[in-house]
């Protein structure tokens, strides 16, 4: 009970009304599994402007401010749940609000939340975020000291924070750890859209959201349908 207790704790900090960033920005509350309980369409430009948090066991706490975003559905060609459930892709399938991680080029982890009803398979890719918290391990982590390339892109989001096979199926809902915060959503005239990046099928479709103006959003040109 006091292991929980001490768990409780480091929650309600990273609960605090605020923290420093460029300006001062929200922290709020964790995200509920209602919010994730939707079609990654209405999810996706959603997330925007939402905070991502992981507590390090040494205490260090990591923030960044999502900035772009991706949604895949289990009718999308291009989604890893195209086909069907399979060993690699079973967490895309479970229930909202679960961390589904996948590798690619051989040397790339990629974040993104499960959306949706439980079996749906859907998702959206978590692409690129604003550092506020724990800039010097991000840092570390991805060997350059530039802020706006530190989570710029799906793969150096997922290295700044230490997302990899381990993270998984994690509950983004639930872990003490690893979770997203509600922070100041966009309003929809802050929100551009587009055609996703580097997508070869279901290029059409217009799935890609991120924050107009933003430094932080990653250089992947989206792709021509």
């Amino acid at each position: 009970m006091a292991h929980e207790g001490r768990r409780d704790q480091r929650v309600a900090a990273l609960e605090a009304p605020e923290v420093p960033a460029q300006g001062r920005v929200r922290l709020g509350r964790r995200l509920p599994r209602s919010f994730f309980a939707r079609p990654p369409t209405v999810v996706a430009p959603e997330l925007l402007g939402r905070v991502l948090v992981r507590v390090l066991p040494d205490g260090t706490h990591l923030a960044a401010r999502l900035v772009e975003v991706e949604a895949y559905r289990e009718d999308d060609p291009a989604s890893h749940s195209y086909r069907g459930p399979t060993a690699r892709n079973r967490v895309m399938f479970g229930r909202p609000g679960h961390l589904y991680v996948y590798f690619t080029y051989g040397m790339h982890f990629c974040g993104n939340v499960v959306t949706g009803l439980d079996g749906e398979g859907s998702a959206v890719l978590l692409r690129a975020a604003e550092p506020l918290e724990g800039l010097e391990t991000m840092a570390a982590r991805r060997r350059l000291s530039a802020p706006r390339l530190l989570c710029s892109g799906p793969a150096r989001l997922a290295q700044a924070f230490g997302i990899g096979r381990a993270e998984d199926g994690v509950d983004l809902v639930l872990d003490p750890s690893l979770f997203l915060l509600s922070g100041e959503p966009l309003p929809a005239r802050a929100i551009a859209r587009s055609t996703r990046v580097g997508v070869r099928v279901g290029a059409d479709r217009r799935w890609r959201f991120y924050e107009r103006g933003s430094p932080f959003v990653s250089p992947g040109r989206p792709a021509t349908g």
